[in-house]
């Protein structure tokens, strides 16, 4: 089937650009040049289109690391903290600046995991962006590196992007690097490499292509890339990897122009909320099942009942998510559980009658209920 980059792009309204640290940032630190050049492409498009535009961006710590004089990025959390508080005023200084001078305003959001895993707080963050779009601004979303932690940081703004365009409800992301796409090989290092121009499906093999390849500023890679645009696709939203250093390069992909690397969506997507539980919620914990459950879970689409659980891992309290496994340890679904890992513990291999002898109360014969669960293995 041929797909046509224009009849993809056309009904788009909404996009979710990312920027990365390649990008944004040069040897003496912020490339202004680029911000701006970006910014101009961006409001014409903007105007020419009626589009709605988010940006995530990188380039705090980044900026921090040049105004600092650092040579390399800092390994612990707290300097990396400290550096992004002093990057990030010059990152939204420029985009300011930049924007300006098209009569466009922006607004910046902070956020970490633990902000988009609490449901509440995730609708919140969802009404802010949408306020802002409406008021005709730009919002721009960062991790709060300044008081993010290794428990509920993202990992990088690749993985952000991801999550945010399935809040944003966003058309398309478009993933600006400093590489034209995605290749058969590493172009830096392979004269030979090939840009693959378009991914149907993403396999074990595109996923092999995508080998990390991190910057010495950001903390992703191919690799990362590659993941957000999957996880984007599960809930049908595309994405476009394209390098952008280029001239106009927004405008280009517009166009229709075969610019940079086109993932198409599944032909099924998930729903925003089984997308949420997927791979938003971080998973507390991981219960163990035998080989009835798996069937039952995988191949009958059933819920998990404590009669198939085995054995669980980890401490987890009501509505937290759990990576549920088979016995070889493969993730065969994640879920939001009914009860605490304590009480799970004390359940698992009993049946669902002997649920309120045993604990004294039942909230639910299943410990996770099918509508809470998503299959992460095909069946």
């Amino acid at each position: 089937m041929k797909h046509s980059r224009k009849d993809i792009l056309q009904p788009v309204k909404r996009v979710l650009v990312k920027i990365g640290s390649g990008v944004l940032t040069k040897k003496e630190g912020l490339n202004l040049d680029v911000v701006r050049a970006l910014s101009k492409d961006i409001c014409r498009l903007m105007e020419k289109r009626g589009l709605e535009i988010i940006l995530v961006s990188s380039g705090a710590i980044a900026s921090g690391i040049k105004k600092m004089g650092f040579s390399q990025r800092p390994q612990s959390i707290s300097q990396q903290q400290a550096i992004a508080a002093i990057g990030q005023s010059s990152l939204m200084l420029a985009y300011e600046d930049a924007f300006r001078r098209y009569g466009r305003k922006v607004a910046q959001i902070l956020v970490t995991r633990d902000d988009l895993t609490n449901r509440k707080r995730y609708l919140n963050t969802r009404n802010t962006i949408f306020t802002l779009l409406n008021w005709k601004l730009i919002p721009i979303i960062n991790e709060n590196d300044t008081v993010v932690v290794d428990e509920i940081k993202f990992g990088d703004n690749d993985n952000l992007s991801a999550m945010m365009a399935n809040l944003a409800g966003a058309d398309l992301v478009v993933n600006l690097t400093d590489i034209d796409g995605l290749f058969d090989a590493d172009p830096k290092g392979n004269k030979d490499a090939h840009l693959i121009p378009l991914v149907e499906k993403i396999t074990s093999k595109i996923e092999k292509n995508a080998r990390p390849i991190p910057g010495p500023l950001g903390r992703g890679g191919m690799e990362s890339k590659v993941k957000a645009a999957k996880d984007s696709a599960t809930c049908g939203i595309p994405t476009i990897i394209a390098n952008g250093l280029k001239r106009n390069i927004m405008s280009t992909i517009f166009d229709g122009k075969e610019e940079g690397t086109l993932f198409l969506t599944q032909p099924i997507p998930m729903r925003s909320r089984k997308h949420w539980i997927a791979f938003t919620k971080s998973p507390k914990g991981r219960i163990m099942v035998d080989r009835g459950a798996e069937e039952a879970l995988v191949k009958k689409g059933k819920s998990l009942l404590p009669s198939g659980i085995v054995a669980v891992y980890g401490r987890f309290n009501i509505g937290n998510s759990v990576t549920i496994m088979n016995r070889e340890e493969s993730t065969l679904a994640v879920g939001l559980v009914n009860y605490p890992s304590t009480d799970v513990e004390k359940i698992l291999g009993l049946k669902s009658s002997e649920i309120e002898k045993t604990l004294g109360y039942k909230h639910d014969d299943e410990v996770v209920h099918k509508d809470n669960l998503v299959l992460m293995t095909n069946p």
